[in-house]
């Protein structure tokens, strides 16, 4: 299937998107309605490269609208009203709805179908993003490519290696989930708070200026 080239356009494609529950590539298709919850922008100049939006996001319609979001965005410096302007952050989880939970109750991993029908389009009507923020190892798979280490430990630990990078395109900062389950890895890896959010914190008020 064609899809649109232009922002406008593909947005709507994608609000209508109905792959994972009418003909799925995965095993199971989407064990509810379809809420695709993505923020395409012509202007900003960062991307939230996420996971999947989590139940509350999915009965919201507001990205990063959880716990998770307050502390992302502790870690961004900036407050609700600058990080739901549009204007400032593109959002591109890399399952775009709520995939439901696992026999555990957690949070199953993004929808396969989503990534390789949509994310290359959704990319190059944004080419002015000037910084990715991939946040968990499937986007790291993703945008990171061969600078991905083995475990995300690693690859978070080398975050200098593709942030200052010669290579083209946009700096990417690889993050952990800021899910409070990733709390104890907080704790017990304090550079990150000591050397790796000051250059988020400076990277990101660069962009929004």
């Amino acid at each position: 299937m064609s899809l649109p080239r232009d922002l406008k356009g593909l947005r709507a494609a994608i609000h209508a998107c109905r792959i994972c529950r009418d003909c799925p590539t995965q095993v199971t298709a989407l064990p509810h309605e379809p809420r695709p919850v993505v923020v395409l922008s012509s202007t900003a100049r960062i991307l939230i490269a996420g996971q999947a939006p989590g139940k509350r996001v999915h009965e919201t319609g507001l990205p990063f609208n959880d716990a998770s979001g307050d502390r992302l965005r502790q870690w961004l410096g900036v407050d609700r009203e600058a990080f739901y302007d549009s204007r400032n952050f593109a959002i591109l989880p890399m399952g775009f709805c709520f995939p439901g939970y696992d026999a555990s109750g957690h949070d199953l991993p993004p929808r396969r179908e989503c990534a390789p029908h949509w994310r290359e389009a959704a990319m190059e009507v944004m080419p002015q993003v000037e910084l990715v923020l991939a946040i968990g190892q499937y986007a790291q798979r993703w945008h990171m490519c061969d600078l991905r280490k083995p475990t995300l430990h690693a690859t978070v630990e080398s975050w200098r290696e593709s942030f200052f990078t010669n290579r083209p395109g946009p700096k990417i900062l690889p993050l952990p989930h800021p899910s409070w389950r990733n709390s104890g890895w907080l704790r017990r890896n304090p550079w990150f708070e000591a050397e790796l959010l000051p250059v988020l914190k400076k990277q990101v008020d660069h962009c929004l200026r």
